[in-house]
């Protein structure tokens, strides 16, 4: 179900960095819940409502604790990128872990713009220390780079 005052500050993030889509999947128990989405198909939302640990770019993001790019949804080939994220309208994508002060994960934030990009290590960190402000998550920044 989402929640309309993190859809709201998702909005925000969006805006600030210049994105045309966006999720909040936050951790309950073994899965990542989708709790906001701004310009994601419904038929996405509903393949993406729940991910396992792992799973897609999210997944993966919350499995390894690092951001998580592509530089095209529609063309990536990596094995990240899962059929139902290629029906956003975006091409640059990135899942951002947004860590709790004991460490661990406790959300997932994913960006997507138009055009094809790679993200610098330090345009990472500022989206990670943006995305650490989403409401409730007891987060810190999340910095590290893209191996």
């Amino acid at each position: 179900m989402l929640d309309e005052s993190t859809n709201t500050w998702l909005r925000g993030l969006l805006d600030r960095h210049g994105a045309t889509a966006g999720t909040v999947h936050v951790v309950r128990e073994d899965l990542l819940h989708i709790t906001a989405a701004h310009n994601i198909p419904p038929q996405v939302r509903e393949v993406t409502a729940r991910i396992p640990l792992g799973k897609g770019m999210a997944g993966l993001a919350w499995q390894q604790d690092r951001p998580i790019q592509t530089c095209n949804l529609k063309e990536d080939d990596s094995g990240a990128v899962k059929p139902g994220a290629k029906a956003v309208d975006g091409k640059a994508a990135v899942a951002l872990p947004v860590s709790g002060a004991d460490g661990a994960v406790r959300a997932v934030v994913g960006l997507a713009w138009l055009d094809e990009r790679e993200l610098t290590d330090d345009e990472l960190a500022v989206l990670g220390e943006d995305a650490a402000s989403l409401p409730g998550a007891a987060s810190r920044p999340v910095a590290m780079p893209q191996v």
